[in-house]
């Protein structure tokens, strides 16, 4: 009567336990790295080929991962064709399923994003890019079912078992309220932003003329209409430099996830094509649904008067 103890193993547990070590002898913690292949931009479009993805196809590959647009340079990836394409390769014989992601995240509330329109199998975007909690969702077509989805996490059944835990309610009624709010008035909120970026540009190529370039402008390449990615040339007007001095903007170098990276010259300017010495002058500034011409007024002053002051610092 020590069952508390230990107990003794049922017969169906020591059958299990011989048939996994006989068929699983392999060492569960050993490093099987995924082949990851990554496909360069354009250097002239700042834009993943739709060509060059279907190159980098092989026999063994089972998803391809495109964010819809960057995050610095507002470049907009052509996403859909690249799903197009990939389904005609998916139904050549004996040819292993390619899954499409795509990463959403900064596009949606600035252009018109449609799951079903992209053609993708999954697809996820992030509440705080556009006026919402910083919370995100996945979007997957027929989960389990048509497209394969597994909990990286075991716990309760919560969300048909696929991520346990009790719901946020509140942040997923802001997610909602978010998202209702983009399909209702994107035109509108769009609309505004692209005229309001036009007006910046026009701005600063007035007040900088010739020592203003622009990092989010490629030929052939649509955009996101609230990304102003530019650089002031100076040998002295490094990104941060005058972003620390400015009295009243508040913008960053790149991406906040990148920020770890100090102040070296961003990577997906450098992969672009920018050259270092401008990559490294680089500020990203974005637009907003309330960002007035008072406030891009108000910017480039500040600008200006940065500019001047670390330039006679020199």
């Amino acid at each position: 009567m020590d069952y508390n103890a230990t107990s003794p193993l049922e017969p169906q547990v020591i059958r299990a336990i011989s048939e996994a070590l006989q068929d699983a002898w392999g060492n569960p913690s050993s490093n099987y790295i995924a082949d990851v292949t990554y496909v360069p931009v354009s250097k002239v479009t700042a834009c993943v080929e739709v060509e060059d993805i279907v190159a980098a196809v092989r026999p063994n590959t089972c998803l391809i991962s495109i964010m819809l647009a960057n995050n610095e340079t507002g470049v907009i990836m052509p996403v859909q064709e690249i799903c197009q394409r990939i389904n005609s390769v998916n139904k050549q014989k004996d040819r292993l399923r390619i899954l499409l992601h795509t990463d959403a995240a900064q596009a949606l509330g600035k252009i018109p994003v449609d799951a079903c329109v992209l053609g993708v199998d999954y697809l996820t975007i992030v509440g705080h890019k556009f006026y919402a909690p910083r919370i995100g969702a996945l979007y997957v077509n027929g989960p389990g079912t048509r497209t394969p989805l597994y909990p990286m996490l075991f716990g309760g059944g919560q969300e048909r078992n696929f991520r346990p835990g009790t719901e946020n309610t509140p942040m997923i009624a802001g997610l909602g309220k978010a998202a209702e709010l983009v399909t209702c008035n994107l035109s509108d909120y769009e609309s505004h932003m692209r005229s309001t970026k036009l007006y910046l540009e026009e701005r600063l190529k007035a007040v900088f003329k010739d020592k203003i370039h622009f990092n989010s402008q490629y030929p052939g390449s649509d955009m996101l209409p609230n990304t102003c990615n530019v650089s002031i040339l100076g040998p002295t007007l490094q990104g941060w430099r005058v972003l620390s001095n400015c009295r009243r903007l508040l913008a960053s170098v790149g991406a906040a996830c990148h920020s770890g990276s100090g102040n070296r010259p961003s990577h997906i300017l450098l992969s672009c094509g920018v050259p270092s010495e401008v990559a490294a002058n680089a500020l990203r500034l974005s637009v907003g649904r309330g960002t007035t011409k008072a406030d891009v007024d108000a910017v480039v002053e500040d600008l200006r008067e940065t500019v001047q002051l670390l330039e006679e610092m020199d």
